[in-house]
Order: C-alpha cells, then sequence, then structure tokens
C-alpha cells in the first residue's frame, strides 16, 4: 500500500514539473505554486517511503570496525542501534504529532497555494511511528 502511494506521489510530481515547464516555455504560463506544491509532495514521498525503508533495511549503517567483533556482539549492537532509531523515531513522530494538532487548532496555512499544513504533519507523524514500530521489532541477520 505505501509502496503504491509513494509511486502516484511520484506521479504527481512528474506530472506537476511537466506541466510547469510546458506551461512555461511553450505557453509562457508557468504553474503557479509548482514550487510549492513539488516541495510538499516531495515532503510526502519521503514520509510514505520511510517505513519501507526501514523494514527494507536501506537506510545508511557504518560498520567499518563491526567485522571485527564476534557474530553475538555484532548482533547485540544492531540490535541496541535499532532500539535507539526506534526511540529517535518515536520522538519525532511525538513531536509531528503536536505541530499538526497545532497546525489544525490555527488552520495554518502554506505561503502561496493556502493548502492546509496539518494534514502533512499526521502522515509525517504516522511514518515515524510505523518505522518505529519496524526498527524496534526488526531482527538483526
Amino acid at each position: 500500500m505505501l509502496a503504491l502511494a509513494a509511486g502516484g506521489l511520484i506521479l504527481a510530481l512528474i506530472a506537476v514539473t511537466c506541466i510547469d515547464v510546458v506551461g512555461r516555455y511553450l505557453m509562457n504560463r508557468p504553474f503557479g505554486g509548482a514550487y510549492e506544491l513539488t516541495q510538499i509532495l516531495l515532503a510526502a514521498l519521503v514520509f510514505a517511503a520511510l517505513p519501507l525503508t526501514s523494514a527494507d533495511g536501506g537506510h545508511v549503517e557504518v560498520d567499518l570496525a563491526l567485522h571485527l567483533f564476534p557474530l553475538p556482539v555484532q548482533r547485540a549492537m544492531a540490535r541496541i542501534a535499532g532500539l535507539v532509531s526506534a526511540v529517535a523515531l518515536a520522538y519525532f513522530a511525538w513531536r509531528l504529532v503536536r505541530i499538526g494538532l497545532t497546525q489544525a487548532a490555527e488552520h495554518t496555512p502554506s505561503a502561496s497555494l493556502a493548502l492546509p499544513m496539518a494534514p502533512l504533519a499526521f502522515l509525517a507523524a504516522a511514518s515515524c511511528a510505523g518505522s518505529a514500530v519496524v526498527m524496534a521489532a526488526r531482527r538483526p541477520e
């Protein structure tokens, strides 16, 4: 489901860019708000893909000296890293929910298109919460 949503967001980004380029260079009528809409769609794409990346183990990891430790120690370190990541992501989710609630209460709009910003904050919060669960439950190979 998230992969489908991410694919849809990529298609929306392509459509916005194509409409803006065609309008700007062929019709001399650029898509007003394309820059802001691209920013919002890109943020939504990043957060839609975050749980998928977490589940796939696709985050950047630096393990220059990990091979020097015995396998049980490597697994314990990976488990600790997963738990630290889960705590950080849970904190981000909590903060994003608070930001979203504030934005919803104040009806905070985007700068030029006046789109409501709270749904993006709630999407980001749900994504971080889902990623936190994935990271906490993930077992090292």
